[in-house]
């Protein structure tokens, strides 16, 4: 069998680097996975043997293959697994992140949406790849219980899935303080945030209610992933998905 080699964006598949991820792959998307690696030293060898004979995936001890993938970081056990694409569910409530730039944010961003119960990701325009191993791994494998979809802009995003959706751009300028009362009564809305270092372009304020988050004026901004966290919290508080 070929030695795997190190991750690249243009690949058809990807890894899951550590347990948690491999298992999570293992247990939501198993059609996926290709192959497993593990260490001699792993304590939980037996319990990913078992599951991957459940799943009729090779189970390999491979330490050659952790180390060409995983380069200088430790890891016990991965996974290798076919990408494949995402769909939106057309009455759920959507994040849409707008050139996300940092695979670490776009990890903890996925593991924030499925704690909040929000499964559905619109990625606007280029930005960080969610398939690579880093990411994966930020989000914990939350990445396999998401839909994530990519759109070129935000107006082939609207032309999908605009129809009857209340539309929520998150801006330093937005029209309306972020409170609980400001959240819709609704399910059908897009929570829209921007690039890291430079938020939502102006024209996003004609795409439906800009929101702002109140903060000091001790930080010009809060991070990407925690501006996340505080909306998707309100909103589902209101809305309990």
């Amino acid at each position: 069998m070929e030695l795997p080699k190190k991750y690249k964006k243009d690949f058809s598949h990807s890894y899951t680097l550590g347990p948690f991820p491999t298992f999570e792959l293992l247990q939501h998307r198993p059609g996926q996975a290709r192959a497993v690696y593990y260490r001699e030293d792993f304590r939980e060898q037996e319990k990913l043997k078992a599951l991957c004979d459940s799943c009729g995936v090779p189970c390999l001890l491979w330490p050659r293959a952790l180390e060409r993938i995983a380069q200088k970081e430790a890891c016990y056990a991965a996974g290798e697994f076919a990408k494949y694409p995402g769909a939106l569910r057309p009455h759920a409530p959507h994040v849409a992140l707008v050139d996300p730039a940092d695979m670490g944010n776009l990890g903890t961003i996925m593991r924030t949406l499925l704690g909040f119960g929000i499964r559905d990701l619109a990625v606007i325009g280029g930005g960080a790849d969610w398939w690579n191993p880093k990411a994966v791994r930020a989000s914990m494998g939350a990445v396999f219980q998401l839909e994530v979809e990519r759109f070129e802009d935000f107006p082939a995003y609207l032309a999908a899935h605009g129809q009857g959706r209340e539309i929520y751009p998150f801006m330093l300028d937005g029209g309306r303080v972020l409170t609980p009362e400001s959240c819709p009564p609704s399910r059908c809305y897009t929570l829209v945030f921007g690039n890291e270092a430079s938020g939502l372009p102006p024209a996003y304020q004609g795409y439906g209610q800009s929101l702002f988050i109140p903060q000091s004026d001790a930080v010009d901004s809060l991070n990407l992933a925690v501006s996340v966290a505080v909306g998707t919290f309100l909103f589902t508080q209101k809305n309990p998905i």
